[in-house]
């Protein structure tokens, strides 16, 4: 099994950059709630431990090293909301998350590794788009988890307030019991209208 390395990072810092960030975004499949971005700057002398793609690691292992990313690295995070999701649509929304995170990020990054095959176009930064970042680079790594625990409560805080869905457990993605409440509950002011099983329920003939 692979496993994230710095080979990415050591190479920019090759180029000559100093301050590489990673950045990763969480949420593109759910049918509620935002999309939500981090980015990453980890410090070479202090990797936290435990660092992989965050669908690889449990929830107890992922909320502790959430911690140490916190603690120990330059960090950011933010979101696009569900009306941006609908407005644009989910990839121009996860790319604005990504945007912001990175404009978030003080001190600023010089360099960017991006997680998938396309870099915003709204990042002036030198940047490389990196498939399956999560599973190749230590900072898109460390980005991936800290975006899906924030994510991830988000989503635990919604579940309170529109009981039903079930979003404590399937943060916002189609399980059947978050498709079953859509059919009985409805759709509420946290679904994204533009994804076909909303769509569906919304424009029922």
């Amino acid at each position: 099994m692979e496993q994230p390395d710095l080979s990415l990072e050591i190479a920019a810092s090759a180029q000559g950059y100093l301050r590489i960030a990673g950045v990763d975004e969480v949420g593109r499949g759910p049918l509620a709630g935002p999309v939500t971005a981090a980015a990453v700057i980890l410090n070479p002398e202090d990797i936290p431990e435990g660092l992989n793609d965050s669908k690889k690691l449990s929830a107890r292992k992922r909320a502790q090293v959430e911690a140490a990313i916190l603690e120990r690295t330059t960090w950011a995070i933010a979101h696009a909301s569900v009306e941006e999701i609908d407005s644009h649509n989910i990839l121009r929304a996860s790319h604005l998350a990504m945007e912001r995170a990175v404009a978030a990020l003080d001190p600023q990054p010089d360099f960017l590794l991006i997680d998938g095959n396309l870099i915003p176009r709204g990042l002036s930064l030198p940047a490389q788009a990196v498939v399956k970042g999560d599973g190749r680079s230590l900072s898109i790594a460390a980005a991936s988890i800290i975006a899906k625990e924030a994510r991830d409560r988000i989503m635990v805080d919604l579940a309170q307030q529109f009981p039903g869905y079930g979003w404590d457990k399937n943060a916002g993605y189609p399980s059947k019991q978050h498709r079953d409440a859509l059919v009985k509950l409805g759709v509420t002011p946290h679904h994204r209208r533009s994804f076909k099983p909303v769509h569906k329920i919304l424009y029922q003939e």
